[in-house]
């Protein structure tokens, strides 16, 4: 029984971080370790964490620590506080266990985001990553101050950074991928996080809708700036395939798990030995333990979960904790 299925997709998504704050008041924290990970001072107690895009504003980090979120990705912050995009923003499908969604970065605005991250008890319990984009009223032009500012500003709290300029919902955004822009944008951030001290791992978090030829042209542009990693992918903007979504907007879930997949795959084969110290992250319709365990096998270091959380709900994590304690997959 999932009830909060029988809910609108908005209010469902709109009450459970209330939920699930007051849920974790009144349980206690599940380690779950398995298959336990550390890169760059970073421990991880397993390799399955939570997408960008649930807890937008970072009000929900301690409930997911509590449900055994291995690490935990807030945001996409931006600067300045932005509404979501007009209109409907989300929807669901649950025989095709996907999501539709064109919010466009609806965020509280960064000073919020580092209010709560300052709140949360130090060292973090399990690491956190702030993903970060420009407010939809910068020109692209000026973008890489956006970033520079979130950098600076939440550097204090921040265990490391994904860089978001692949999502579909905010006009403009994805042209920041082109090889006309792709470097300027890039090289200053990175500059200007490499001047902070301690510097933080960088991330950049990439399309699942590019040609081969264009995915790895900013696989080695970004790696020739000393990116640190990658997290593939964000939501599909290509065809619905029968599913009634909008053509705008960009969907998760089960639809997007092969296209994910094929962006992995590509990217380790076409890094090779380059590969040895740069993060690997696949999100984007992993749905079960099998799932999970699969893109861990195929190479990726971590695995994050979005839709998974809608159709299996918050407990997901023991699900995959006890599949890999009865499976023995890593032993």
């Amino acid at each position: 029984m999932r009830p909060w299925l029988l809910l609108p997709s908005k209010l469902a998504h709109d009450i459970s971080p209330y939920l699930l704050n007051a849920y974790s008041r009144f349980k206690s924290l599940d380690h779950y370790t398995w298959e336990p990970f550390e890169w760059k001072g970073l421990q991880f107690s397993n390799r399955l964490g939570i997408a960008g895009g649930v807890d937008k504003n970072g009000e929900n980090v301690e409930a997911w620590w509590t449900l055994g979120a291995g690490f935990v990705e807030v945001g996409t912050v931006t600067p300045q506080p932005q509404e979501p995009n007009p209109g409907k923003i989300m929807d669901r499908h649950v025989s095709a266990e996907a999501l539709w969604n064109k919010m466009g970065f609806p965020s509280k605005g960064c000073q919020v985001a580092r209010s709560h991250l300052k709140a949360l008890y130090q060292p973090h319990f399990s690491p956190v990553f702030v993903n970060v984009g420009k407010n939809r009223n910068t020109p692209n032009e000026e973008a890489a101050k956006d970033y520079i500012y979130l950098i600076d500003h939440l550097h204090e709290y921040a265990d490391a950074f994904v860089i978001n300029v692949s999502s579909p919902n905010t006009k403009g955004l994805r042209d920041l991928l082109k090889p006309a822009q792709f470097k300027a944008f890039l090289s200053p951030v990175i500059e200007a996080n490499q001047a902070k001290s301690p510097v933080r791992p960088i991330l950049l978090k990439i399309s699942p809708d590019m040609e081969q030829s264009d995915l790895l042209s900013i696989i080695d542009t970004s790696y020739e700036l000393g990116i640190d990693g990658w997290i593939l992918t964000n939501t599909t903007s290509g065809p619905r395939n029968g599913l009634p979504f909008p053509d705008e907007g960009g969907v998760s879930g089960r639809p997007l798990s092969r296209l994910s997949k094929q962006v992995l795959k590509w990217t380790i084969e076409h890094l090779g030995d380059r590969r040895e110290g740069k993060l690997i992250v696949s999100c984007g319709g992993a749905m079960s333990s099998e799932d999970v365990f699969f893109r861990l096998q195929l190479g990726a270091d971590l695995v994050q979960a979005y839709t998974a959380l809608v159709y299996r709900g918050p407990f997901f994590f023991r699900q995959v904790a006890k599949a890999a304690e009865s499976t023995r997959i890593f032993r």
